[in-house]
């Protein structure tokens, strides 16, 4: 069964902290918090008080993330290699998997 479709929040909200980004992509903390290690281009801005402030796109990103690894079966590198290059940053990872 394929995943729901991705909706964006309808909320005037700018900033999300992690567990309102984990509800919204029903995706574990922990999990958001390792992939923040594995993908440059997933960095939320933090507090002064150090939590984690997801933006729209940090958002978005997540989905993507989650769809190349979920649904589409690649592997972490093959994901950062492929979200790099999608994003315009030639290489990412040394490793040539890709899904």
């Amino acid at each position: 069964m394929a995943a729901p479709a991705y909706v964006p929040p309808q909320s005037s909200k700018t900033l999300y902290r992690i567990g309102e980004v984990s509800k919204l992509t029903n995706t574990k903390a922990f999990v958001l918090r390792y992939w923040e290690t594995e993908f440059p281009m997933l960095q939320p801005v933090k507090s002064p008080s150090g939590h984690r402030l997801y933006r729209k796109e940090d958002i978005e990103t997540v989905h993507e993330i989650k769809r190349l690894l979920y649904d589409k079966g690649f592997t972490i590198a093959g994901a950062r290699k492929y979200l790099a290059e999608a994003n315009g940053r030639p290489g990412g990872a040394a490793s040539s998997a890709e899904g």
